[in-house]
Formats: C-alpha cells, structure tokens, sequence
C-alpha cells in the first residue's frame, strides 16, 4: 500500500493535483463506485487494518456497508490471531455475515471474539476450534442469527448449551453441521430448520483402536419433525457408523415428509443397504413432495423403478453418480422422453458406465455409446452449466455429428466439464491404420517457436493467441465453451494413490486403448480457455514431452488450481522440463496438486515452482519418488504465502521427519496457518498421520477427487 501514501499529503487529504493526473487516471480519480468494487477484492484483515489508513477518502470507503457487511475470513492465512481480533473491535457492530471456515490455526479464546458481532446474521464456524461451552457463549450473544456452519467434536455435550444457546438455535432456519463423533449436535434445538446441510467423517475406531458405537446418546433421539425443511443434504466419509448415524436422521424424516421439502440429497461411497425407514421415506416422496434436486446412494437406485414414481417440479440438480442407470432409464425416468429440462444446472453422471447406452446388461466398456441418447440429453437439458461425465468408458461411433465432443459443444452454457479421456479422442483405434505420430509443441518451448506438422492453421478465437491450432473434436469442443472455469479429463482406469473416500494405495489398472490418441496436442488445446481457473488432468499416457503444457501456462492467465496426475509412461517422468517452463508462467496459481511416480523434486523444480508467487498450498504425491530437502526450504523461503506443504514420496522416515521439522522450525513464527505434513507413502502409518491433517486441506489439495457437480449450486455460501 506504500503507492497510497506516496501521494498523500501531510494532513490525509487528496492532493488538489492527484485528480487532475492524466486526465483523472490516477487511482483517487474514479468513482467510488469503482473503487468501491478494486476494494472488494481485497481481504478483510488488510483492508480494514492497512488500507483504511492510507488517506480520509479511502478510510469512509473502507467503511463503507458494502464492504463491511461480509467478511470472509476462510483462506486468509494472514489472518493472525491479533489481526481478528482487532478486526472485530473495528467493525464488530456492522458485520451481519461472517465465515472463519477453516480457520484452524486460530485458538478457541480468538474464536470466542464472534460473540461482539452481534448483529450477525450468518456465521460459519466449521474447522474452528470450538467447545460446547464456548459455543453456547457465543450464540447465546447472536439473538439475530438464521445460518449456522459448526463442527460437532469428540466430547461435544448438548447439555451444556445455556437456555440463551437453545433460544437463538431455534431461530435458526440454515444449518451445516460436521460430524466427527455420532451425536445430533444442535439439530435438536434447531426446530425452525429449513435447510440441513450434514457431512459425517466419523471414523470407525479411535486412535488407540477402540471400535465406536453408531447408537447415539439416550436422550439425544427427541428429535422433532421438521416440517419447514426445504433442503436435506448429507454427505458421508466412508465407514459404517457414518450409515448407521444418518440412519438415525432419516428415520426422524420417515415418519413425516416435509411438504415443502424440494433438495434431498445423500452422497455414500460404496454400498448403503436400504432399511425399512428409508423405504418408507422414499415412497412418501413420491407420493407428496415434488424435488429440484435429488441425489441418492446407487444401491437405492440400482433395479428400482423409483424414478419413474418421483415428481420433478424444476430441477437444478440431478446426480446419479455410480449407478447402473442405463440410457434408456435416463431417457424415459429423469428426462421423460426428451422433455423439457431448461432448468437443470448441474448433471452429476460420474461412474454411469451405462448411461449413453440403451442397454446396460450386454453392454461393454469398448462399446460406442448411443449417440441418439446422448443428442436427446443435449437437447432437453440445453441450460447445463455443470456436467460429470468422468469415471467411465464413453466412446463415440464414426460418423459426422456423433461424436461426444460434437454433441456437447452444443451447450454454451458450461462453466465446468469433467470427462474421461477416451471421450475426446478423435475416432477408435484399427488395426489396419497408422499408430499417430506425435505432435510436435503446439506453443514454443523456451524462446524457439516450431510449427505443428501436418495440421491444419486456424484463426485464433483470442486475441493475442495467434499460431497453429489443433483442427480436432476436441479443440472444437473447447472453442465452443469459451467461457469454461473448470476442467477435468481424467482416465477411465485412474487409481489416485491417495483417493478421497477409497482406500490409500492399490494397483491401478492399464489406461483405455483410446486414451492412447490423446496426448500434447489435445492438452495444447486446453490453451484457448482463456477463463480457466480450476484444471485437472490424469492419467494420459500419450503425453510424451509435456509441450501442451506451456501452452497453457502461456494462455490460461486466470488458473488457480492445478492437479496433474499420471502423465506419459508411469516408469520415467518426461515433462518435467516443460512443467517447469509453465509454471514460470502460472502467477496466479495457488493449489498444485501433483501426483507421479518416480518424480524427482529436485531443484529446478523448486526454483520453477518459486516463479508462482501466488501459491498457496502445494501436494506431491510420488511413489519410489525423491526430494531434496535444501531444494523445499529455498522455495519456502521464496513462496512466502505458501501454507499448506504436503509432501509424500519414497524417501524414508527420517528423512522425511527432518525436513518437516526444519520447515516448521523455520516458518511457523511467521506463517501462523502454517501445515506441513513430509511422509512416505508406502509407510504404515500414513493413515494416522492423515487423520491429523485439517479436513479444508485433505479435500481441497491432499486427496484426488473429481469436483464437477458434486454438490449442487448456491447450497451455502
């Protein structure tokens, strides 16, 4: 902020010339319209704390209702203890919604500091540490709260909430509660509840190996019904107290449908036998309620006419992920026969091996899919914004117009697409044709600039992105949704070594035949998405020097988060060069998740990671891979707002407890967020050392998971 105060004077005010510079270019000399909206981009802490004291003008507009009546808190890691505190003296009073979601490194005693926001009116408390007794302090000073966000910990005790606690819960219509231990919480209290947003990471055996109970305390089972209910969301970690709780849940549900309910919702991995509760649950639903959202475990689903008895009034949202829904089930049960689904946002299809194919027991993963359906689907849901397609083998038949990537750029809505990788190659593999000859870099390497050979020139759809462009299915699906923010083009086989609800290591199966055409010019494609903020791409063994890579980097100025995983032959690392010559260029990258065996970080990779001064949060996972210590402590030195470092490779134990202690050692003063977690992979007490890391960190950089369409829009915050 030293450019403020190099133009101010002595008193504060505006020089009488700083308006008149270059014909009112000068920062002061805008609208406080517009710089009310420059403001709005900068964190809380800083713009109340340092911004505001630069000059009179800037200090009213940082005071300004527009800015103080959200503050978010969550992944401002320079929130110190100090700064929040000071914070909510400065504009308690004003702030009427507040997330400190994910702040795990600030004490319970800062916390507690939320009770002077008195006229909070929303407020999310989730991964703070938070007792039931400060808890209760704290809401029992928030008479005017309606939204809640908390975590429900081992040793949480609903008797302690005072009768101040239970009045303003019962004021509260929006609740998000994690559970890590089987208990209720709050949703006893909670009796004006529209939405119940619930996500259960209970774990089945406690550190010292103890097997927990699913049967909740006496007493807490006085759950009353709840008739206003809207929304009904919950979302469950592997294990099966986690079942046996939400059970408990349904049952309350059972008994009495809401009327008005129309988002129900419940994400299970694996199996999720159904009881006599949720039988009845489900045929009161299709009896009473009409839905606009629905998700339900795939064994509900799987040989079920439900569907077919279940009323849709506007759906936004569908999710079938990992049911045996064939395309004629989807044609005739979800879409109607083709009719009019304008209003559907978001289609979570991921691991539906059988939903572009009209009959799901002859069908086989090498088969084409039906393109009629898939045409059908387009054209009935036109408004998509969100689609999941991935964890499946969708190949496309021959023929003009009947390829999948055809077919999709007909929706110009998309914002975020997650594919398989055997979906976007050009046409099937035969033995009588040529094996394809690799592609020459898209984009140069370095300062060279080389031509694609025997591809065809196109006008680049951006300024400033002149050059060869790839004249496939693929390139033309990408220059059809210009406005993309989120892609994934996963492997159909991938097996992440650290998954998000399966188990941590096993044996991943050969990638698809197909995905054998996708290499550097497909990934150089991804290059004209000038919007691009969030990438992933796994598993495509065709990638053989990475130079699709620079092109993104070069073009996608706006990406934030990047997981790569599997690229090329799993036996050598062969983009590393060119990984480095993009990341030079990735300044506003802040999540980089990188899986691969036999990766070496070494110090150019350290010194090209140091080149993204935005990063943030880092995760290497490579097995038989290695690192050099003195390499990841320069770059700490260098990256100064990185945070969360996560590294697991093949190095051994003592190595890996030096390094961390070292970085911990050397930066935790400065960094109060700082998490760092240095281990190898293949050692046996990885588990545990998972269970400790901050859940924000494990599903947004740690564990690979497919994030397209896994929840449905505008839920929460």
């Amino acid at each position: 902020m030293a450019s403020f105060g190099e133009d101010m004077s002595k008193d504060g005010d505006t020089p009488p010339a700083a308006a008149a510079v270059a014909d009112g270019a000068h920062l002061l000399g805008f609208s406080d319209e517009i710089l009310l909206h420059i403001l709005s981009h900068i964190p809380s802490t800083d713009l109340v704390l340092n911004v505001r004291r630069t000059c009179r003008k800037l200090a009213a507009l940082c005071l300004d209702k527009s800015l103080t009546h959200t503050v978010l808190l969550q992944k401002d890691y320079e929130a110190s203890e100090d700064k929040v505190k000071q914070l909510v003296r400065e504009i308690g009073r004003e702030v009427q919604q507040l997330s400190m979601a994910g702040c795990y490194w600030l004490s319970g005693a800062t916390v507690e500091h939320v009770a002077r926001c008195r006229g909070l009116v929303k407020v999310n408390l989730a991964g703070c540490h938070l007792t039931s007794l400060r808890l209760s302090k704290v809401l029992s000073a928030l008479q005017h709260l309606r939204s809640l966000a908390i975590d429900v910990s081992p040793g949480f005790d609903a008797s302690q909430l005072s009768s101040e606690c239970k009045a303003t819960l019962s004021r509260v219509r929006e609740l998000k509660q994690t559970l890590y231990t089987p208990s209720y919480g709050v949703v006893p209290c909670c009796t004006s509840l529209e939405k119940l947003l619930l996500y259960f990471e209970i774990l089945d055996r406690t550190r010292e190996g103890a097997v927990l109970s699913g049967q909740l305390m006496v007493g807490q089972s006085n759950v009353p019904h709840y008739q206003h209910l809207r929304v009904f969301y919950a979302r469950l970690a592997p294990g099966y107290i986690n079942q046996e709780v939400v059970r408990l849940y349904l049952a309350v549900l059972s008994d009495r449908t809401p009327e008005n309910l129309h988002a129900f919702l419940i994400s299970v991995p694996g199996s999720f036998a159904e009881s006599g509760a949720t039988k009845n649950l489900l045929e009161s639903m299709a009896r009473n309620v009409a839905l606009d959202a629905l998700q339900l475990p795939k064994s509900w689903l799987n040989g079920s006419a439900l569907l077919q008895h279940m009323t849709f009034r506007r759906p936004f949202y569908f999710s079938f992920s990992r049911c045996a829904l064939s395309g004629g089930h989807l044609i005739q049960r979800v879409l109607n026969g083709g009719r009019d689904l304008r209003s559907l946002a978001s289609l979570n299809l991921s691991g539906c091996v059988h939903c572009l194919a009209p009959d799901s027991l002859l069908r086989k993963a090498e088969d084409d899919i039906d393109s009629g359906i898939l045409e059908t689907l387009v054209a009935a849901c036109c408004n998509l914004r969100h689609l999941n397609l991935s964890a499946a083998h969708h190949h496309s038949p021959e023929g003009p117009g009947r390829h999948l990537c055809q077919l999709l750029a007909r929706l110009r809505h998309l914002r975020s697409l997650s594919l398989p990788v055997c979906a976007v190659a050009d046409s099937a593999p035969r033995a009588d044709r040529a094996p394809a000859q690799p592609a020459m870099h898209a984009v140069p390497r370095g300062f060279g600039k080389k031509v694609r050979v025997g591809v065809q020139t196109c006008p680049s759809p951006f300024p400033g992105q002149a050059g060869p462009q790839p004249a496939s299915v693929f390139w033309s699906l990408l220059k059809s949704v210009p406005f993309l923010d989120r892609l994934e083009l996963i492997g159909s086989n991938f097996s992440s070594a650290m998954p998000r609800n399966e188990p941590a290591i096993r044996n991943s199966l050969p990638p698809c035949s197909r995905a054998q055409s996708v290499g550097d010019s497909e990934v150089a494609a991804i290059g004209q998405l000038a919007f691009l903020r969030h990438l992933t791409l796994a598993q495509l063994p065709s990638i053989l020097t990475g130079s699709g890579l620079v092109s993104i980097g070069l073009q996608c100025q706006q990406l934030q988060s990047l997981s790569l995983a599997n690229l090329g032959m799993m036996g050598k690392v062969v983009y590393t060069s060119a990984l480095s010559d993009m990341l030079q260029h990735c300044k506003r990258l802040k999540d980089l998740r990188l899986e691969q065996p036999y990766f070496s970080a070494n110090a150019q990779f350290f010194q090209a990671l140091s080149q993204c001064s935005a990063l943030q949060r880092l995760c290497l996972v490579s097995r038989s891979g290695t690192l050099q210590p003195e390499a990841v402590l320069a770059f700490m030195a260098r990256c100064l707002h990185v945070v969360v470092c996560h590294l697991f490779t093949g190095e051994s134990l003592s190595t890996c407890r030096s390094l961390q202690q070292s970085l911990l050692r050397s930066f935790q003063a400065e960094r109060p967020a700082l998490n760092v977690v240095v281990f190898p992979l293949l050692h046996e007490g990885l588990t545990d050392v998972i269970r400790d890391v901050p859940m924000v960190h494990l599903d947004e950089v740690t564990l690979f998971k497919s994030r397209v369409a896994e929840e449905p829009p505008n839920l929460w915050w």
